[in-house]
């Protein structure tokens, strides 16, 4: 048991920093560099991502499950869209609801989580490695909290950028992706984290 659970904290860190969705496997660049010029909006596609991405991977594992039974599992991408639309829709509804300032900031991307690859490829790569639900749990979270925690710390850095003295040249998008490409270099070097690890 406790080993079960050890596995299951390493997949979720792994996916998180080592393996990270935006930095390593470069999905979902539109929402990183669109939504990332307030904190408060990055904060709000992060969670909203997290919410998509754990859902998605709820319903999607045994959807594939039952595709498999009926023997057409190569339809498995049409179901996914499908899933992740819906839940992309009931996710706008709410967000609409509850804080309409935030789904004014979010505009045209909060749709785009239909399309955002992350999500598509989190639930994808779960039955193209056929991995257990319980694995295909921990991608799920691990990568989207690795989503979260990467958009918020790049709104940070780019709200600091705003006052700093930026050349002219490099304001705006080209500083936020060499921004970007230092931390990309910068979770490169979390790949060695559980090389010492046996288990």
């Amino acid at each position: 048991m406790m080993k079960i659970l050890v596995t299951f904290v390493l997949a979720i860190i792994s996916s998180m920093l080592i393996d990270n969705v935006v930095l390593s496997r470069f999905y979902g660049i539109c929402p990183f560099l669109g939504v990332s010029k307030k904190v408060k909006s990055s904060l709000g596609m992060g969670l909203a991502v997290v919410f998509v991405i754990m859902l998605a991977t709820l319903i999607c594992w045994p959807l594939y499950q039952l595709l498999q039974l009926a023997g057409i599992a190569f339809m498995d991408t049409v179901a996914y869209i499908l899933v992740i639309a819906s839940l992309v829709q009931l996710v706008g509804l709410f967000i609409k609801k509850y804080s309409p300032t935030l789904y004014k900031n979010l505009g045209i991307y909060l749709p785009l989580i239909t399309t955002n690859c992350a999500v598509l490829g989190v639930v994808q790569s779960n039955t193209d490695q056929a991995l257990t639900f319980l694995d295909s749990i921990a991608n799920a979270l691990g990568t989207s909290i690795g989503f979260l925690i990467v958009i918020v710390l790049f709104s940070c850095i780019r709200v600091r950028l705003e006052s700093a003295n930026t050349p002219k040249a490099f304001k705006g998008l080209p500083i936020a992706l060499i921004v970007a490409a230092i931390m990309a270099l910068a979770f490169m070097g979390l790949q060695g984290l559980f090389s010492g690890i046996n288990l």
